[in-house]
């Protein structure tokens, strides 16, 4: 079975600081093609926090299991483990740290439900967000869209591409 993190049974177990924190999307895998979310902070020791279900239950009882966190080190080897990639990784404000720390304890001690769409990943992540204060959300379920380059980053950053190319043309200094 695939490493996908730990249960948190107890409080006060790991320091969880989300005045710095990234929302990370991952690929997903079999049949999956909107990859898997999780937030991630790096203050504390570093910890990711995603919901998958049961790891270890079999038919519909995979769909009911504890959110789980693992640290840099769980989530390196999650990556082995479940043959994903890193697709992107956003950084995301949150104003309220200490009421995404509450919540997420919280959501990791309660069993999640996971319905595909409207219950999943996405919606984990941006309950944690929403409690920090901050104001990230996803126009699609889909991870791997939610977190893709908007149109007007692209044009921005391919401007910033051209106007780089034409000083070093020209051997203007920056």
């Amino acid at each position: 079975m695939a490493y996908e993190g730990e249960i948190l049974n107890a409080c006060g177990v790991i320091n969880i600081d989300f005045s710095d924190a990234y929302i990370v999307a991952v690929s997903g895998d079999g049949p999956n093609i909107c990859g898997h979310l999780l937030i991630y902070s790096p203050k504390g020791g570093g910890y990711y926090f995603h919901v998958t279900g049961d790891p270890t239950g079999k038919g519909l009882g995979r769909l009911r299991g504890y959110p789980m966190y693992m640290n840099d080190a769980g989530y390196r080897r999650y990556l082995r483990d479940t043959g994903k990639t890193e697709l992107r990784r956003r950084p995301v404000n949150l104003p309220n740290p200490a009421g995404a720390f509450l919540y997420v304890e919280k959501l990791l001690s309660e069993e999640w439900t996971w319905a595909v769409l409207p219950h999943n990943c996405v919606s984990f992540v941006e309950a944690i967000i929403d409690a920090g204060g901050g104001s990230w959300g996803s126009y699609s379920n889909c991870p791997a869209l939610a977190t893709a380059d908007s149109v007007s980053q692209r044009i921005n950053a391919f401007y910033r591409w051209m106007e780089s190319g034409v000083y070093g043309v020209y051997g203007v200094p920056r």
